[in-house]
């Protein structure tokens, strides 16, 4: 078979076709390539598996092209960490090495094409990048394989969003469109408060004419060998004029009414059914409604048994006369916000100045398969203080508003409850919190309120380009600082300052279990024994550094045990998924990597060119170092190996201050496992946030979408960090000495730094230790920063101190893991647990 250039221009014209006549005229149902085939990734769907003998929860369908035709496929649950990782993305050449045709044994004419091997993930060819709208692109689909909206394994009706189980996704969730006029008979309904006698008796309760005041994101309780087609579950709270209840919304009815059941929205109810309510199931505060909440029982809509009727009023159409109460409102100033008790609710309208990238945490619920919530930070003014709220947002199943939120936008927040830890206050969203965003709040029910009224007449005397300035987006970000002092847990805690101490060494199982943007905190202590300062953004590489290199170590890429990112002349490929072991070296390596003074083996261009002329557009590579798998397999446009510009990832970055302890060198070589983070990430940086780049920053700043927009993948913008000169690479060993690990640390030098709100304002004498303990740089009386050569001369007080490092842990994504210090306590600050406990 021809090498994969050639696939798309032999014969018809198209790759897959060529696949199929191969596997119909195959003995066997299973094709394994010479020549690995090399498509394009339109969509990545993702759903619940049937069963997972192997431990996977999800399964994959992926759409690819060949430029002439596109397919669905089935991913092998074996190949499903290409995915989790972040690796196998839309927009990202993917090259095929093994595929097999599956038929369903049980229905007429049902096959399918499954995807068994993968040999890498490229960026994108330049045949590839011609294509400008994929829905263009003809559905491949023949006798032999059945083309599906939904599932490939047709006992699934639906599917899952490709990060999170709580968000609509797909064609199934109607839309919500205007409801058309109807005529009901209010004279023959019932009450809220009636409804007790209905449930102690054998009667069917008559209609119910109520508004919805409360809306909860939907839950998705599906697990494998599971029996029902669509496991979701919405609850409401409903109003009428003589009390609240909840009311939930069962399996087929929420991907019919989701969407429709609006707040604010007027409901008549027939055929609903009745229980005893959950109790444990968190609840809105209703706090400004002079009106009986029930707790005791809740309405039920169900697809059956009986079969749910539900009519949406229109709002033209609502008479006063029937009394339903209006949605009820608790808006809450900045101001205000400081003298409010913790968890206390309430709701906040802001001008957006600060937004956060998407990341994900793991669902501490021990029964079912894995989930993930999704949630990013985000800091909005209100006019009322010079301070900002924080605002710390999970996805709400609004992807349309949770996905837009953006700088310069007016955000308003219901249900947010509020946070007091010590000296720091912020607001989370809650089960029942509803996003709306510039665009959504017109005929909203809360825009008479009077605070949104005030803080509309405080942004008239505003000026854009003032407000502009003030503003940024990305970047790593943690709330609330961690505490002044450091007491250890005994047990993993659900407070969110508190942590258990993990060993060094057991930091390789943490990375090793990481997904794609999964956020983890851990504390880890030891010794600081070297420090490196590194300024940012990195420097481009003298020339004659590549030769000056030459002596240090490079990994051998036919080890096992090692999954290396190459970096061939045009296209960078990702051979395996598996992030965890490009962390790791053996002592030896880091002999080398110090006594090279700090840096890694870069191939200039010239022997890149030299090295690729054999190995044609696979792009294959004999190997790399460790220390450059951090560097993004960035999609898009190919690079031009003839332009000077330097990638900043790519770029050689020298310390220009360096400081190791007089242990480091007696002992590194005893070191087994040394754990390294690698060079500062762009992603890490916080950057201004420009109009003009809006649309391709959110690209950015959201998850990893799962359908490829051509447009989107190929925009670039400026990148403008906000004050960011440069970064430490502190080493801390394990007390054991036996591992270490590399991470990093930024510190606060500015007050535009979104990062400024989490680090004490307080002056301290801009020792090194006392910078990173703090997590600043402090001002001197000149007015400037003191230099790294000044830090580094306090750097010897580090010898005698044992350290507890606070290290958050962040998969970017293709390869790259962020290994950042959010704080460090010294020996002082470091307390004791209690013996008794």
């Amino acid at each position: 078979m021809a090498g994969p250039a050639d696939h798309s221009d032999s014969g018809s014209g198209s790759a897959l076709q060529a696949v199929f006549e191969r596997l119909r005229s195959a003995h066997t149902l299973s094709l394994t390539l010479a020549s690995p085939l090399c498509l394009a990734v339109v969509a990545l769907d993702r759903y619940l598996s049937l069963q997972h003998p192997s431990g996977e929860s999800y399964s994959y369908d992926l759409t690819i092209t060949d430029g002439r035709w596109r397919m669905k496929c089935q991913l092998a649950d074996g190949l499903s960490h290409w995915v989790r990782t972040g690796s196998l993305r839309c927009g990202a050449g993917v090259l095929v090495s093994l595929l097999s045709l599956v038929h369903d044994e049980t229905r007429l004419s049902h096959s399918y094409l499954r995807i068994d091997g993968i040999h890498s993930v490229v960026e994108l060819p330049e045949r590839f990048l011609s294509i400008k709208d994929v829905e263009k692109i003809p559905q491949w689909c023949q006798d032999y394989v059945t083309r599906s909206d939904g599932p490939l394994q047709l006992s699934r009706k639906y599917y899952l969003p490709l990060w999170i189980n709580d968000d609509p996704y797909g064609t199934v969730w109607i839309p919500n469109n205007p409801p058309p006029d109807v005529v009901i008979d209010v004279s023959r309904i019932t009450l809220l408060a009636d409804l007790d006698a209905f449930f102690h008796s054998s009667r069917r309760p008559l209609p119910l004419l109520v508004r919805i005041l409360h809306r909860s994101r939907i839950r998705y309780y599906g697990k494998p060998g599971q029996n029902i087609d669509f496991p979701f579950q919405v609850y409401c709270e409903v109003a009428d004029q003589s009390g609240v209840m909840s009311m939930v919304v069962w399996n087929d009815l929420c991907p019919e009414w989701f969407n429709r059941l609006t707040v604010g929205s007027v409901l008549y109810l027939q055929q609903y059914s009745l229980k005893h309510s959950y109790q444990k199931r968190s609840r809105p505060q209703i706090h400004t409604l002079s009106l009986m909440t029930f707790h005791s029982i809740e309405i039920c809509l169900n697809p059956r048994s009986p079969a749910s009727v539900v009519t949406v009023i229109p709002p033209k159409s609502v008479q006063p006369q029937w009394g339903l109460p209006d949605v009820p409102y608790n808006f809450a100033t900045r101001s205000e916000v400081d003298q409010m008790n913790s968890n206390q609710a309430c709701d906040v309208i802001g001008l957006v100045t600060y937004v956060g990238r998407v990341e994900r945490i793991r669902s501490k619920e021990k029964t079912g398969p894995e989930k993930f919530w999704a949630y990013r930070w985000v800091h909005a003014v209100d006019g009322t203080t010079d301070s900002h709220f924080i605002l710390e947002i999970f996805s709400s199943s609004q992807p349309e508003i949770f996905n837009n939120i953006c700088p310069m936008t007016y955000l308003v927040c219901t249900q947010m409850r509020v946070c007091q830890t010590g000296f720091s206050v912020y607001l989370t969203s809650s089960t029942e919190t509803q996003l709306f965003i510039t665009g959504c709040h017109k005929k909203q029910p809360y825009v008479n309120e009077p605070k949104v009224k005030a803080f509309i007449q405080w942004t008239k005397t505003l000026k854009d380009s003032v407000m502009l300035r003030r503003t940024a987006v990305g970047g790593h970000y943690r709330y609330p600082p961690a505490p002044p002092t450091f007491t250890p847990t005994t047990t993993n805690s659900n407070m969110t300052n508190e942590f258990s101490i993990t060993a060094v060494a057991e930091l390789k199982g943490e990375l090793e279990s990481l997904q794609y943007r999964e956020h983890r905190r851990v504390a880890v202590q030891g010794h600081v024994t070297a420090v490196q300062f590194h300024i940012w953004p990195p420097q481009p590489e003298p020339p004659h550094s590549h030769q000056q290199q030459e002596g240090v170590s490079v990994t051998d890429s036919t080890s096992p045990d090692l999954d290396i990112t190459v970096s061939p002349k045009r296209r960078r490929v990702q051979t395996s998924s598996r992030v965890h072991c490009q962390y790791f070296t053996r002592s030896k390596m880091q002999s080398n990597r110090y006594n090279a003074g700090m840096q890694v083996n870069f191939t200039s261009p010239e022997e890149e060119e030299e090295e690729q002329q054999d190995e044609g557009e696979l792009g294959e590579s004999e190997g790399e170092d460790e220390h450059t798998s951090f560097r993004p397999s960035a999609v898009g446009k190919e690079t031009d190996q003839t332009s000077q510009v330097p990638d900043v990832q790519q770029a050689a970055s020298h310390p220009i201050a360096l400081w190791e302890s007089r242990v480091w060198p007696l002992v590194k070589q005893q070191v087994a496992d040394h754990i390294c983070s690698g060079r500062l990430d762009q992603e890490s940086i916080p950057e201004k946030f420009h109009f003009d780049d809006r649309e391709a920053l959110l690209h950015d700043l959201n998850l990893s979408p799962a359908r490829w927009n051509p447009d989107l993948t190929s925009q670039t913008h400026t990148h403008t960090p906000v004050a960011c000169p440069g970064y430490f690479m502190l080493t801390v060993l394990g007390l054991n000495q036996t591992a270490a690990v590399d991470v990093l640390f930024v510190p606060v030098v500015s007050s535009d730094d979104p990062r400024a709100a989490g680090v004490p304002h307080t002056q301290h004498d801009n020792s090194l230790l006392s910078c990173i303990s703090s997590g600043r740089l402090c001002v001197q009386p000149d007015g400037s920063f003191p230099a790294p050569e000044s830090l580094m001369s306090s750097a010897p007080a580090l010898e005698s101190e044992r350290v507890v490092c606070i290290v958050d842990l962040c998969l970017l994504g293709e390869g790259r893991v962020e290994m950042i210090c959010s704080k460090l306590y010294r020996t002082a600050d470091i307390c004791q647990p209690d013996s008794t406990q």
